[in-house]
């Protein structure tokens, strides 16, 4: 009876062991967001994008999604606009890659600018996982440019950005 009280002691216990030392897998946009969940940028209802939905979460754990990476960047680049804590205050950016669907790490991405792809918004910077992957959709969808998060300019952001507007009121007007 002690040979089996010790083991089973032994096991709780590197069973908690485990559990407690186990790293804390922060959650995907997808597993948040809900269909009432807008961007907070634009406004749209992000659920109906999901192949395009992006999301910030901050140090408190709160999360801001997106219905693509242009109006997440611009929410990056301006977050208190938008009614955001500080850049500071930033600890995940989720994009999908555009191949493989997986989520992957906003600021370790590459991104195609220019291309024939357009998302819920228009034109659209197109995430990859890894460059050579990127330059292959640059060749196969006439983008412009592969450009790494840190080469992402606030200025580039907001001319996609006015083109869209543009185009809006144009439509408007018509």
């Amino acid at each position: 009876m002690t040979v089996t009280l010790i083991r089973n002691t032994l096991l709780a216990t590197v069973l908690l062991l485990a559990l407690t030392v186990s790293p804390v897998r922060a959650s995907t946009p997808d597993e948040t967001v809900t269909p009432q969940s807008r961007c907070a940028v634009c406004g749209m209802f992000v659920a109906k994008y999901r192949n395009w939905l992006t999301g910030i979460r901050f140090a408190d754990g709160t999360q801001k999604y997106f219905d693509g990476v242009k109006d997440m960047m611009a929410f990056y680049f301006s977050p208190e606009k938008y009614g955001g804590p500080g850049r500071d205050q930033i600890r995940n950016i989720q994009v999908r890659d555009y191949y493989t669907m997986q989520w992957i790490d906003g600021r370790k991405a590459y991104y195609v600018i220019g291309s024939d792809v357009m998302g819920p918004m228009g034109k659209e910077l197109i995430p990859f996982a890894d460059r050579k992957a990127a330059e292959n959709f640059l060749r196969d969808h006439k983008g412009e440019k592969v450009l790494a998060f840190d080469q992402l300019t606030d200025g580039l952001i907001q001319s996609m950005r006015s083109g869209m507007k543009m185009k809006m009121r144009m439509q408007m007007h018509n």
